[in-house]
């Protein structure tokens, strides 16, 4: 079974295929794992294995520890390419994440104003008012958008409560470009059923729901850590490259991680 718990509030930082020097910000529970999804390719495995018992970092915490370490870092290096909310699951979750923001802009102003603030988010919380202008705030607002099949989210991502994929290509829309799309393909099985979301039927109508946001860039990749279920697969070079060159004659800014 695969787990990579990181501490919280603040771990890294660590090289990122996607981000650079990164510096990892981590607002759930040091002890386990707190999502409104349960993907089965997460690194930190699945939710029923990980139940946290510690609470959420305070406010408080996460500045201080955020400071402490940034201070360390600019005596000592390295200095860091973007500080990224990321973690044991769905750094939005927490109630005062627009404050604590608010609070690492400030620190990385002070300290490391070339760096960039990222943040790696599930999309789930988006329509909430507060979250939606947080992000709105941040250098690299990455959103998840694996598929557009909303049974295959249901198998695959696996969301906690409901989930209505049409209402959030309109609310990814209202960001009006300031958004980056983060799209995980593989292959393999789940309980039995296929997982390949390279093919055809699944690129085409995503692709369509990614051009209609308009994102500043998407970001395509694939398996790089152990996952929790041993019946995945990563996507091969020739696929992402596939995928990754339709959207471009599409229009969209694109990377890949392989």
């Amino acid at each position: 079974m695969s787990t990579v718990i990181y501490p919280s509030p603040i771990f890294g930082p660590i090289h990122s295929r996607r981000l650079g020097v990164s510096l990892g910000i981590n607002l759930l529970p040091a002890d386990g794992k707190r999502c409104s999804f349960d993907c089965i390719y997460c690194e930190c495995g699945f939710n029923k294995d990980f139940r946290p018992h510690q609470p959420l970092p305070t406010r408080e915490e996460v500045c201080a520890a955020l400071e402490a370490r940034l201070k360390d870092m600019q005596a000592n290096g390295p200095v860091p390419d973007v500080l990224t909310f990321a973690g044991n699951g769905e750094p939005t979750l927490h109630p005062h994440f627009p404050e604590i923001m608010e609070d690492v802009r400030a620190l990385r102003d002070r300290y490391f104003p070339k760096a960039k603030i990222s943040v790696l988010s599930n999309s789930t919380q988006v329509f909430r008012p507060e979250v939606f202008e947080a992000l709105k705030k941040v250098d690299n607002n990455i959103l998840k958008l694996d598929t557009v099949d909303e049974d295959y989210i249901r198998l695959v991502d696996r969301p906690a409560g409901h989930y209505d994929v049409a209402r959030l290509i309109e609310r990814l829309k209202a960001f009006e470009g300031k958004v980056i799309i983060q799209t995980m393909f593989m292959k393999g099985t789940f309980e039995g059923k296929d997982v390949d979301n390279t093919l055809d039927r699944f690129v085409e109508p995503w692709l369509a729901a990614v051009k209609e946001i308009g994102p500043s860039q998407v970001m395509i990749y694939t398996i790089d850590r152990e996952t929790p279920d041993h019946d995945l697969r990563k996507a091969t070079h020739e696929e992402l490259d596939r995928i990754a060159e339709r959207a471009r004659q599409a229009g969209l800014k694109v990377s890949v991680s392989y």
